[in-house]
């Protein structure tokens, strides 16, 4: 985990950065929230435990950094990231994630996220992170910038395309015969989320249905 400078604070000139926590954690949510207001460089407007609820507070508050939990019920942090991206929302997205995965991490940012840090830094590398997002930096741990690079060398159109961790979930559940309501009861997802990645994968793979993807999916063995 690279080294954040110290937490820098604000000037009077300066306004608070606004900020929304959206995790399903609420230990990890709240420890954040009074990392953040203790700060004296943060105002958090909003906090949510599912990702519906912070597309609607990100949509109502435009804050300017919303950091995002990559796994949420009811939407995913990736696909609130791309509904931001996609409506032009004033808000920064900074992804955290259990995953170290370069795969994720490339997805985040591909779709648009201003950083990626995982879970187990510190609050104060967060909050930190947070006020560089705010600056219009981009934050990426060394650690993780490493697989980054590895990720990119590796993928070019004529590969194999990389699902993410979802995505190779919602495929094995169809793969065992499981319905869209099945899935989403299975998973804590919404039955229109469902389809959402099973649409990402169809245009990953080049196919346009549910057999098709599992049998292309076999085919180069990106589930068993």
């Amino acid at each position: 985990m690279s080294t954040f400078h110290r937490i820098r604070g604000i000037t009077a000139d300066e306004h608070p950065v606004r900020v929304l926590v959206a995790d399903d954690h609420p230990v990890f949510r709240e420890g954040m929230v009074r990392a953040l207001q203790s700060s004296q460089g943060a105002e958090v407007v909003g906090e949510a435990g599912d990702g519906r609820s912070a597309l609607e507070a990100i949509e109502a508050q435009h804050p300017d950094v919303a950091l995002l939990d990559y796994r949420l019920p009811e939407l995913d942090g990736i696909d609130v990231l791309r509904a931001v991206i996609r409506d032009r929302l004033p808000t920064r997205v900074l992804m955290l994630s259990a995953h170290d995965e370069s795969s994720v991490v490339y997805e985040a940012l591909q779709a648009g996220a201003s950083g990626y840090l995982l879970k187990e830094a510190s609050r104060d590398e967060i909050v930190e992170a947070v006020f560089a997002v705010a600056r219009g930096e981009s934050v990426l741990p060394a650690d993780l910038a490493a697989g980054l690079v590895s990720e990119i060398r590796l993928r070019s159109p004529s590969e194999t395309p990389a699902l993410t961790e979802r995505e190779r979930e919602i495929l094995r559940l169809v793969a065992d015969g499981r319905s869209f309501a099945e899935i989403g009861e299975s998973l804590f997802i919404g039955v229109t989320t469902v389809k959402t990645h099973l649409q990402h994968v169809y245009d990953k793979l080049g196919v346009s249905d549910r057999a098709a993807a599992v049998a292309e999916a076999m085919r180069r063995r990106l589930i068993e």
